[in-house]
């Protein structure tokens, strides 16, 4: 049975490209990935990563369940603190004028590979408590997508253990959290109702849009190869409204060349396209331009 690291690195190597991933956004996190695959190789009484290699060579169906070992469930709520500051200071309180002014007046974020949850639910509570919440008569719509059936059911249960709470500000976790029977810390019903899940592939499927803020972090952009980030970017894009943001990782970039988009004046990973609404307009001498590539959907 696989122990080595050098083992799965050797298979991780020649797996991940024909799976429409990239080694490099792996590095850090295989052993997660490899622990899966050994319990693969254990399920199918495989000796060895050599013999799952020969499995997979010749039973197209296997691809599946190898790209199951493949996806990756590190998140918490509150992640990246300094985004959520910046989307409640200057972002949220222009997509409330816009929401305000259309019809019906809403909110709507996207979400996409949400995991258990700990990130759109973060977002529904930066906007009820957050340091400029929700205007009274603006509704809000949270959708969150994953293609992991089990991560979506942790997700709806909204239950989680203190360590995925560790960064959110202590006042947001005394007024919307409660200890459970079973000692997990369970998001109260008001700060979940606007919230909803989808099981969905980013790869070929996304919600009914336009979404004013759409969060894609750790994911397409540190995990896909590059022309999968290229058909998710087109994708993202064409489920943003004409004034909506799109946040990634802090630790991502958008694929290089072709149309223009807007880097929000603080520097981080938050985009919009130019020239679209009035804060945009107000930044844009601030701001700093990103080419993306648009690749076909």
């Amino acid at each position: 049975m696989p122990t080595r690291d050098q083992d799965c690195v050797r298979f991780l190597r020649w797996a991940l490209p024909r799976l429409g991933y990239r080694w490099p956004g792996y590095r850090k996190v295989r052993r997660q990935v490899c622990r899966r695959v050994r319990r693969r190789l254990e399920a199918l009484g495989l000796a060895d990563l050599d013999a799952y290699a020969r499995l997979l060579a010749k039973d197209p169906d296997e691809w599946p369940r190898l790209d199951e070992c493949c996806r990756v469930t590190i998140s918490r709520f509150y992640r990246d603190r300094r985004l959520w500051e910046v989307l409640g200071r200057d972002v949220l309180p222009a997509l409330y004028a816009q929401a305000a002014a259309s019809d019906p007046p809403r909110i709507r974020v996207w979400s996409a590979g949400c995991g258990a949850g700990e990130e759109p639910y973060t977002m529904a509570l930066l906007l009820r408590l957050g340091p400029k919440p929700l205007p009274a008569g603006v509704d809000s719509e949270i959708v969150g997508t994953d293609l992991d059936r089990h991560q979506l059911e942790r997700a709806r249960r909204a239950a989680y253990p203190e360590s995925s709470l560790r960064d959110l500000p202590a006042a947001w976790r005394r007024r919307a959290f409660a200890a459970d029977a079973g000692g997990a810390q369970r998001l109260l019903e008001p700060h979940a109702e606007a919230t909803r899940f989808l099981l969905q592939d980013l790869r070929g499927e996304a919600p009914a849009g336009p979404f004013d803020l759409v969060l894609c972090r750790n994911l397409a952009f540190t995990y896909f190869d590059s022309d999968t980030q290229a058909r998710c970017l087109a994708r993202l894009l064409a489920n943003l409204g004409p004034s909506g943001w799109l946040a990634i990782g802090c630790h991502e970039t958008l694929p290089a060349g072709g149309p223009t988009l807007l880097r929000h004046p603080s520097g981080l990973p938050l985009f919009a396209r130019p020239l679209e609404g009035p804060f945009l307009a107000r930044i844009q001498g601030e701001a700093k331009v990103s080419g993306v590539r648009i690749g076909r959907k």
